[in-house]
């Protein structure tokens, strides 16, 4: 684990994709830069039988906050390229039945947490968290927790 306590959070940005296959299952990617976008963190998640892309992206946007929290991290420019999903997040419009219960708890990490914002950025200035996405789907089901996206993902871009 890398050390974040050196890091003025301030200026932190973390972008995240998901990625879906064929129903079976989907994955996600988030990735943590500093404000010259110097790679800090990365990481994958995985979920089984999760088959609706806009769920599979509000799922991996909880756990970017979650991985961020546990970083110590409380001021977080979130980044995704789902323009639906973060209107949703910030109109805090939670009546869609697939999302409802997914956009409260995200809105509720963001009432709690001034410091942290979401905003839409084009799937071009996405692509690193997509690599991500796509590497924790190709792994699926047998990815350690302990994979080293960090180090792939420098091999890439």
């Amino acid at each position: 684990m890398h050390s974040t306590a050196q890091v003025d959070d301030s200026h932190l940005v973390c972008i995240w994709d998901g990625a879906t296959k064929g129903g079976s299952h989907s994955a996600g990617g988030m990735v943590l830069f500093d404000s010259p976008r110097t790679l800090l963190l990365a990481r994958g998640v995985q979920f089984a039988q999760m088959d609706d892309p806009a769920v599979v992206e509000l799922l991996v946007l909880r756990e970017a906050i979650i991985w961020c929290g546990e970083q110590g991290l409380s001021e977080v420019r979130f980044e995704g390229d789902t323009k639906v999903i973060i209107d949703k997040i910030n109109q805090t419009d939670t009546r869609d039945s697939r999302l409802g219960a997914v956009l409260k708890e995200i809105d509720h990490y963001f009432r709690a947490q001034s410091g942290l914002s979401v905003h839409f950025v084009g799937r071009e200035n996405n692509r690193v968290a997509h690599l991500v996405a796509r590497k924790a789907l190709s792994l699926y089901p047998t990815m350690s927790r302990f994979f080293d996206f960090q180090t792939w993902l420098v091999s890439k871009v």
